[in-house]
């Protein structure tokens, strides 16, 4: 049966992830200041122009836009979600006016007539939106939001105030008079919570408003682009850097602040620093142990501060049998931090160590719980692997392939490249019912979307591995997206290899 074909192709085959900020990277950049019906701002455009040229000059592909309509930011935003799905990091930074809207932040365009909650939710773009745009970057996302310095629409009533005064009218009276109140009067943006591998950075936290400044940029424009440019500088730190620097620079007036959980892996803006070369990193173990002295010393105190990621960065380091800080045990110390306060790919490697005995006794009902936590949070790997156990029998557990086919189904969804792969073989074998071949092609499309270059060569050098209607299949479908142009046919020649190439994000 192929099944364990595949996964014996996958093990030997499938690659670490790249550790640096190498591959493609785009940008859209929006600066709106020329307001028609709200206060214009003064160093937005500036602020949007100088940070597309600092980084055209570090290597992204950028997309700038001054004084956006609501109707050209989201077909902007639907063009840059589709380029994202091939670039190993998306990046949307913003600076204009942003409200707080019942719990939910909003962009305003430069022709929205806004004067109540209601108008803001309509015309205006929400940073769901804007995340939407970047979710399906290979390596990271990240949204810059330089958009919080004032409240354009003025004091207001609190909602939560107004429907306590409200008491005696009808909850659809109530609901009503709430949609068309205008936003707090506070200023600021509401707290964000992106998804695992999302960065969302504001110029100023969540209820603040930042400072448009005295020179050409805002004061969080200039540190930001002061500190991108640096080579060698771990993106982590980089907005720890930024959030001293403007502190310093507002008299603790400002202080940005960035939400979400990147992945373990170090990445750098700017490109790794001198004597760091990317190809000599295929991994997070290697790619950590090249971090320079100063920046060690960082992540130490970030750790103390309960920073999880800066945990996973020194259990890396001395995960590294090539390292003279190599030390397993200490790697655990930090492992058990991290995974105690709820990091999943922390609860995924210290799984790994129990299973394996490094660094701490082997501990197989330890390993399989600890994968379980990771996987109840929606950790790939974990789930991928809890396939793999499922199917092979493994840690205690008896052989249960239908169990398996469940994790490798979920962790295909959720755009796992090795699940997507396998699970795409299987529904191809039949064995997955009420799914057939145009299932198939689309898990294989995406896992082509997602990077796996390992799908690629499998795509190009051996496309008979899958039977012809799931070829066919995917024809239809790289034609669907204008990849492709030729026959529907299940013959995988010259012109649907190249069609493969240009999903994957390879232009001949």
């Amino acid at each position: 049966m192929r099944t364990l074909r595949v996964v014996v192709i996958w093990t030997m085959c499938l690659l670490a992830p790249a550790a640096w900020a190498a591959g493609d990277r785009v940008a859209l950049i929006l600066g709106l200041g020329a307001y028609q019906t709200v206060p214009a701002l003064d160093n937005t455009r500036n602020d949007a122009s100088d940070m597309a040229r600092t980084l055209e000059d570090i290597g992204f592909d950028v997309t700038l836009s001054l004084d956006t309509t609501g109707e050209q930011m989201r077909q902007l935003l639907d063009d840059f979600a589709f380029r994202s799905e091939t670039a190993d990091l998306a990046l949307i930074y913003f600076a204009g006016h942003g409200v707080e809207v019942q719990g939910e932040n909003f962009m305003i365009p430069v022709d929205a007539q806004v004067s109540s909650n209601l108008d803001v939710q309509r015309q205006s773009v929400s940073l769901k939106q804007m995340l939407a745009a970047v979710e399906r970057a290979r390596k990271m996302r990240i949204v810059i939001l330089d958009s919080c310095r004032d409240n354009p629409l003025g004091d207001a009533i609190d909602l939560a105030q107004s429907r306590q005064s409200a008491a005696t009218e009808t909850a659809d009276q109530a609901a009503d008079q709430a949609a068309n109140q205008t936003t707090r009067g506070g200023g600021g943006l509401a707290a964000a919570d992106p998804d695992r591998g999302t960065l969302v950075a504001f110029a100023a936290r969540d209820g603040q408003v930042a400072l448009d400044g005295r020179g050409d940029n805002s004061p969080f424009a200039r540190a930001l682009m002061e500190k991108m440019v640096q080579p060698g500088l771990e993106i982590s730190l980089m907005f720890r850097q930024v959030r001293d620097m403007v502190l310093r620079e507002t008299g603790n007036l400002q202080e940005p602040h960035t939400y979400g959980s990147l992945t373990g892996v170090p990445f750098y803006l700017a490109g790794p620093g001198a004597g760091q070369d990317p190809a000599a990193a295929p991994s997070a173990l290697d790619a950590w142990a090249a971090i320079k002295p100063d920046q060690e010393e960082q992540l130490l105190a970030l750790a103390e501060l309960g920073d999880t990621r800066s945990m996973l960065g020194l259990a890396y380091i001395r995960l590294n049998p090539n390292e003279g800080r190599f030390d397993p045990a200490a790697a655990v110390d930090f492992l058990t931090r991290a995974a105690e306060a709820g990091s999943p790919e922390a609860q995924f490697e210290l799984a790994k160590l129990y299973e394996r005995g490094t660094g701490v006794v082997r501990d197989d009902a330890r390993a399989l719980a600890l994968y379980r936590e990771a996987a109840d949070q929606d950790f790939a790997d974990a789930i991928n692997d809890l396939g793999f156990l499922h199917y092979q029998g493994g840690l205690g557990l008896p052989a249960d392939p239908n169990k398996a086919l469940r994790f490798f189904e979920r962790a295909a969804d959720l755009r796992h490249p090795q699940a997507q792969f396998n699970f795409a073989a299987l529904i191809d074998d039949g064995l997955i019912p009420q799914k057939g071949p145009e299932d198939a092609a689309r898990y294989l499309y995406e896992a082509l979307r997602s990077g796996s270059s390992d799908v690629l060569q499998l795509l190009t050098e051996r496309p008979t591995m899958f039977k012809p209607a799931t070829r066919r299949a995917l024809q239809a479908r790289l034609k669907e997206h204008e990849f492709y142009a030729g026959a529907i046919d299940g013959d995988f020649g010259p012109g649907t290899q190249r069609g493969i190439r240009r999903a994957y994000g390879i232009e001949d």
